[in-house]
């Protein structure tokens, strides 16, 4: 019997994905596979993609491992140039520009697992159809289903979310691991990783979810002048960590709703906590305020 345990989005998290793997040694994995998002956000991001490298794990690229090889490529769209919105691209740069760029520069954008015991799985980021499209737990068989077009095989996994997800579109079941570096259900410091077996021709899913410890990594962001370096977005994304809830995204939308053109002033962040942030938050995300 085939067993898979499938991680996603592990942003640089490394207390996280050690408390992963220590839970991974209570049970008998055939294969590690990774959804892509190794890095970004956390500050491990190096220490992520070594150990990923010496695990020897299948892996793709998500759209954060595109912000790190394309960034100052002609491949980059020009807002990306635009600091005060991006300005933890050179961040993450100079974490992992050269030897490591190169390896993750050789990673694959999808990936077909196709064992023996159970019905191949196509995995993706995203969607099938780009590493920046979501799948959200709350869209509707509507929203989904354009997204599936061309998919052959009966099992989707996509990340990029950080939101568990079991259900089934037009014959595809869909699968979302959640996300290994951080939850955004609300839930400080866990790490969420999936197992698949393979019982009966089918996969057998059973979701995990593993404490750990947060400390270093807030730590290991204020070492490094985190929020100084990258501002108003550097502090938000010190709050996802800190609350498990999406924080910038939703501050990005009401900026460019109520401020569009302003830079990004730390003034606007108490601005922002007085409004109502769930109005600028995905449905998915609105169950966790």
């Amino acid at each position: 019997m085939t067993q898979l345990a499938i991680l996603a989005d592990i942003h640089g998290n490394m207390p996280a994905l050690e408390a992963v793997i220590q839970d991974l040694r209570h049970v008998a994995v055939d294969h590690v596979v990774v959804a892509g998002d190794c890095i970004n956000w956390g500050p491990f991001s190096l220490e992520v993609v070594e150990r990923i490298a010496r695990e020897a794990w299948a892996v793709i690229r998500g759209n954060n491992e595109f912000y790190l090889l394309d960034y100052q490529t002609g491949r980059a769209p020009p807002a990306w140039n635009t600091l005060s919105d991006f300005p933890v691209l050179p961040w993450l740069h100079d974490q992992l520009h050269g030897r490591w760029q190169d390896t993750i520069a050789a990673w694959a954008d999808t990936l077909q697992l196709r064992y023996a015991d159970a019905a191949p799985i196509r995995v993706v980021h995203g969607s099938p159809r780009s590493a920046w499209e979501a799948m959200h737990p709350t869209d509707t068989d509507e929203t989904l289903a354009p997204m599936l077009k061309g998919v052959s095989e009966s099992v989707l996994i996509a990340g990029h979310t950080h939101l568990a997800m079991d259900r089934r579109v037009n014959g595809t079941r869909i699968l979302n691991p959640g996300s290994v570096g951080l939850a955004l259900d609300g839930h400080v410091a866990l790490a969420r990783y999936l197992l698949l077996d393979a019982v009966d021709d089918e996969w057998r899913a059973t979701f995990r979810s593993v404490p750990f410890d947060l400390e270093p990594v807030l730590d290991e962001l204020a070492r490094q002048r985190f929020v100084e370096r990258c501002g108003v977005v550097g502090q938000l994304i010190v709050e996802e960590f800190q609350t498990a809830r999406l924080r910038l995204y939703p501050f990005m939308q009401w900026h460019a709703h109520h401020f569009p053109g302003l830079p990004l002033m730390s003034d606007l962040l108490a601005r922002f906590t007085d409004a109502d942030a769930s109005a600028y938050r995905p449905a998915a995300y609105q169950q966790f305020d």
